[in-house]
């Protein structure tokens, strides 16, 4: 039964949860709330040991988060701050989760990108971990309405992995495309 792949799990954010790696302890910080059950899913994984930051762009994204984790039972820190201004200390987080499923990155203008990047790389510690959560690009007829109308996605594109490149991390690549998601990972060097 558990190798069907038609046997809906009772989890559906298990896969992002696994792909970010997060776990027991960690010192996570997530930036952006486009879902709020997803951030309780992961930010679950740290337990009391460890610690969950949210920094929200507006106050929509804190209050969908803040419903999600008190519904969920987790504890989050949660913040309302730009991206490119995080209010969290230097070296202080083993992860970084950057939710671009809304479009938060791809949405900026190119130097206010850049000092997100930069910031992310501020807030890990040495030897931390960034993993940007992105929207794959649709398919089908969908394809041809997004694209005349947007472009590409930020991460779909490719220029998420080479933004992290840019700014110092090491190791940027795509992880996965799975389930309508695109996961991309950069490492801070030691």
């Amino acid at each position: 039964m558990a190798l069907n792949p038609f046997i809906r799990r009772d989890n559906p954010h298990l896969l992002v949860v696994s792909m970010t790696g997060v776990k027991m302890g960690d010192r996570l910080v997530q930036v952006g709330c486009a879902h709020g059950g997803r951030l309780a899913a992961i930010a679950g994984k740290v337990g009391l040991s460890g610690r969950a930051v949210l920094v929200a762009p507006d106050d929509a994204s804190a209050a969908r988060a803040g419903k999600a984790a008190s519904d969920a039972g987790v504890l989050v820190e949660i913040e309302v701050a730009p991206p490119t201004r995080l209010p969290v200390e230097d070296d202080a987080f083993d992860l970084a989760v950057v939710d671009e499923t809304g479009g938060l990155l791809a949405t900026m203008r190119p130097e206010d990108r850049v000092a997100a990047i930069r910031e992310l790389a501020r807030v890990l510690r040495p030897g931390g971990r960034v993993v940007i959560v992105g929207a794959a690009t649709r398919g089908g007829f969908g394809a041809l309405l997004t694209r005349a109308q947007s472009g590409p996605p930020f991460v779909a594109s490719g220029q998420a992995t080479l933004a992290l490149e840019a700014d110092g991390f090491k190791g940027a690549r795509m992880l996965a495309e799975r389930e309508g998601l695109i996961f991309v990972e950069g490492i801070k060097p030691r």
